[in-house]
């Protein structure tokens, strides 16, 4: 008999459990089945979504200026006064609202005087930064200027705390910007006469780290100096000054946010900021071991889930600046963030090139968002980097390039560039791998200057397709235009050899009187344009 009960016993907890399950598997079933509803309130305005949150930053760094940007005007690749012809075409459809330069880690290092005058007399150096390259200063301000005037784009400029000095940082600026003056007259004979635009001056770069090391009190003491005495004459421009502040990753830069907006709610009359600079990478440790290619879906959900990261990250610096600035007079400028992979195998490792995979197309989406979320505070953004470089828009290889999947959500976004946020609200849901938990879909939406409705969308998910209702009461639809990037593979990569392996297409959708539905593919990123009456 005791034998029968624990029988019975058994099979009871066994149909239990199985019924738990199957109730599990349903559920799923049901989530990966139901539409999302997206809610979104056209008529309620949030924050302008700074363009300059669109960013881009190119480093002396292996092949991102020499070859990726810069050619020389002898070279037979076509171009323009040295700068590639296809580079420049090729960013101008990104809307580029910024580029900063000279670095990253090389700017602590670099002065300026070796980038002027003529090419064939400038000094040689060694970057010892990245890879201990030659460093020939052929690229150089002008050259930088002459670049960003191609593309459309501002100047962000990193300027040498490290191992400059006041005075090199302040005659810098002058030369730039000055009229009437020794130095302005000195960039006149240089070959331009009249003053650059400066969007940004960055006062330093990781100077708790490669470009100091300083503690935040001994920063804040030559932020005071660099920021006193460093002018801008172009008074048709307004140039913001930006500190450094911490790296997610780095232990050495704690405590860099509250000190300095400490220093700056209680300073004197004579220095000013208006920008606090972040730096969050996606690496998952240091140095990088992910693949950038032939990676696996859990290494896919790690980069995705240390990528989300990002929102917490500026939610914490973020509070720690409302205390000392409720009014938002010093902006969050996330000047470096990307996917940090391990090296491309057989090239120079200081070079940090690495493919670029659909993975990072998604990447680089969920880092939009979380910057248009945070646009009360988050002014500014800058990917790393440009070409050649970590998460690149694009690579080059001689007279041959191609665009990366990064690229595309670049183009994708450009209609978020000064639009207007508004509300939106939807299920983000679930999708899970072993123990890592993830929202299976990501939305926002903004007003665009042109009036229209833009939504973008992506499917985090890597294993089933998502669909939407996007019910816009009060309105009536008078068009929808859609496009997505998606490819069949998470590590799906452009190669010179097949360019557009990962390119956008067009998107069907569906509308409904004032309902529109829309299925996207999974690992997708979507953009819808709205036109509403």
């Amino acid at each position: 008999m005791k034998r029968l009960f624990n029988f019975r016993k058994n099979c009871t907890a066994i149909s239990i459990l199985a019924f738990m399950f199957l109730i599990n598997i349903g559920a799923v079933y049901a989530q990966k089945n139901t539409p999302v509803k997206v809610i979104i309130s056209p008529g309620q305005d949030g924050p302008v979504i700074n363009r300059h949150i669109f960013g881009h930053f190119a480093e002396h760094l292996g092949t991102g200026i020499y070859g990726g940007i810069w050619v020389g005007p002898e070279s037979d690749i076509p171009n323009t006064r040295g700068i590639r012809n296809d580079v420049v075409e090729a960013l101008k459809e990104l809307k580029v609202p910024n580029v900063r330069w000279p670095g990253g880690c090389f700017a602590d290092q670099y002065h300026w005087r070796d980038g002027i005058g003529h090419p064939a007399e400038r000094n040689t150096r060694i970057n010892v930064s990245w890879g201990g390259a030659p460093e020939p200063n052929t690229f150089g301000t002008h050259e930088f200027f002459d670049f960003i005037n191609q593309i459309g784009s501002e100047a962000f400029i990193s300027a040498n705390v490290g191992s400059g000095t006041v005075q090199e940082s302040a005659d810098w600026l002058e030369y730039l910007t000055a009229t009437g003056s020794t130095l302005a007259e000195e960039r006149a004979i240089n070959g331009h006469p009249e003053p650059y635009d400066v969007e940004f001056w960055g006062i330093g770069n990781e100077v708790w780290g490669c470009g100091g090391p300083f503690t935040p009190q001994e920063y804040i003491t030559e932020l005071k100096k660099f920021a006193t005495f460093t002018t801008n004459y172009n008074t048709d421009v307004n140039t913001k000054f930006v500190a450094v502040g911490p790296d997610s990753f780095d232990e050495f830069s704690f405590g860099y946010t509250e000190a300095i907006m400490e220093a700056w709610a209680n300073r004197t009359w004579t220095w000013n900021i208006q920008g606090l600079s972040l730096h969050n990478y996606t690496r998952g440790g240091y140095p990088p071991e992910i693949p950038a290619t032939d990676f696996n879906e859990k290494q896919y959900a790690e980069v995705i889930q240390e990528t989300l990261g990002m929102d917490e990250f500026i939610a914490e610096n973020r509070a720690i600046m409302d205390k000392y600035d409720p009014d938002t007079e010093v902006s969050i400028l996330v000047d470096e963030w990307g996917a940090w992979y391990a090296p491309t195998e057989g090239t120079n490792p200081g070079f940090l090139q690495q493919q670029n995979s659909q993975r990072d197309a998604i990447i680089a989406a969920l880092n939009f968002n979380i910057f248009m979320r945070h646009a009360e505070r988050v002014h500014g953004a800058n990917i790393a980097q440009m070409i050649n470089v970590l998460q690149a828009v694009i690579l080059t290889e001689d007279e041959k390039m191609v665009l990366t999947p990064t690229y595309h959500a670049f183009r994708m976004y450009v209609p978020f560039q000064d639009a207007t946020r508004i509300p939106v609200s939807f299920d983000a849901g679930q999708y899970q791998i072993d123990d890592i938990e993830l929202p299976r879909v990501d939305a926002i939406a903004a007003k665009g200057k042109d009036g229209r409705i833009y939504v973008a969308i992506t499917n985090i998910d890597p294993n089933n397709k998502a669909s939407f209702e996007l019910p816009l009461e009060d309105y009536s639809i008078k068009s929808v235009e859609g496009e997505t990037l998606y490819a069949s593979e998470i590590d799906a990569i452009n190669t010179f050899e097949k360019p557009d392996n990962v390119a956008p297409e067009k998107i069907d959708t569906k509308v409904s009187g004032n309902k529109i539905s829309v299925t996207v593919q999974p690992q997708s990123l979507t953009v819808l344009e709205i036109n509403i009456k």
